[in-house]
C-alpha cells in the first residue's frame, strides 16, 4: 500500500478525535454539566484533563469542583447518559476510515482500538457506525493503571493482538496519545482534528507522520516527520 505499513503488522486506533468526529461532544457534555451544577471552570481547565482515561477525568472534576455532591461512579453514569445519544445519531466516521480499515483486513494486519473513553461508549459507537466487526481489540484506558501518555494502554491493546510493539503503528489526535504510542515503542501517525489544531505543530514535533484524513494514507500524502 505504501512506505508507512511497511513493517508493520497491526495498526491501533484512539476513538475520540481519531476514527470519529466527535470531539465536539464532549465540549458540550462540560458545558451543560457545568451549568447544571454551577460550576467555575479554573484556568486551562480542559487542558489539564487530555489523555486522561474515563475514570480519570471523572476524579479531576472532583479534585477541581470539591463541592460537587456526586461520586466518581456517578459523575461517569451521567456524562454517559449525557453523550449516548449524539454518539449513537450524530458522531461520524473520519474521511477515509472504513476503506482504510477495510484495506488493513486484506492485508492481513491486525486491527485494535486503546482509547480514553468508556468500553461501554466505544463499543456502542462501533455497531452504530457498522464497523464494530473489525476490530481485533478494544482497550480502555479504564482498565488499566493510568491514562496517556502512560504507554498502558497501548501494550495491553499489541499483548490482545499478539504483536511486538516495534511492529504497532498508533493512530492519534492529540500529543498526550502520541506520547503514549512513543512510549510503547510504537511507530505513531498524528491525524488532523479541528478540536486539537492549535496543538498541530506539537504533535508534528512528536509523530512520525502526519495525516488531514485517511485518504492521505491510500494517496501516499502524508507528512513523513521525524518523530
Amino acid at each position: 500500500m505504501t512506505d508507512m505499513l511497511k513493517g508493520i503488522d497491526a495498526c491501533i486506533f484512539d476513538l475520540d478525535g481519531t476514527l470519529v468526529d466527535s470531539m465536539w461532544v464532549w465540549v458540550s457534555v462540560d458545558e451543560e454539566y457545568i451549568r447544571k451544577y454551577n460550576l467555575r471552570k479554573p484556568d486551562n481547565f480542559h487542558a489539564g484533563m487530555e489523555g486522561m482515561s474515563y475514570t480519570e477525568t471523572a476524579q479531576y472534576f472532583l479534585d477541581c469542583f470539591p463541592t460537587l455532591p456526586l461520586t466518581r461512579e456517578e459523575i461517569m453514569e451521567e456524562w454517559t447518559l449525557m453523550a449516548h445519544e449524539k454518539y449513537m445519531t450524530e458522531v461520524p466516521l473520519k474521511k477515509g476510515v472504513k476503506e482504510f480499515l477495510l484495506t488493513l483486513k486484506a492485508q492481513g494486519k491486525k486491527i485494535g482500538i486503546a482509547t480514553s473513553n468508556s468500553r461501554e461508549m466505544v463499543t456502542d459507537t462501533l455497531e452504530a457506525l457498522g464497523i464494530g466487526e473489525l476490530f481485533d481489540s478494544v482497550r480502555s484506558a479504564c482498565e488499566v493503571s493510568a491514562g496517556k501518555p502512560s504507554p498502558d494502554v497501548y501494550l495491553v491493546a499489541a499483548e490482545d493482538l499478539g504483536v511486538s510493539p516495534d511492529r504497532c503503528l498508533i493512530f492519534e489526535d492529540v500529543p498526550m496519545g502520541i506520547l503514549a504510542g512513543k512510549n510503547a515503542g510504537m511507530r505513531t501517525c498524528a491525524v488532523e482534528d479541528e478540536f486539537s489544531r492549535e496543538q498541530a505543530d506539537r504533535k508534528r514535533e512528536l509523530a512520525d507522520y502526519y495525516i488531514q484524513d485517511y485518504d492521505d494514507i491510500k494517496n501516499g500524502t502524508y507528512e513523513v516527520l521525524c518523530g
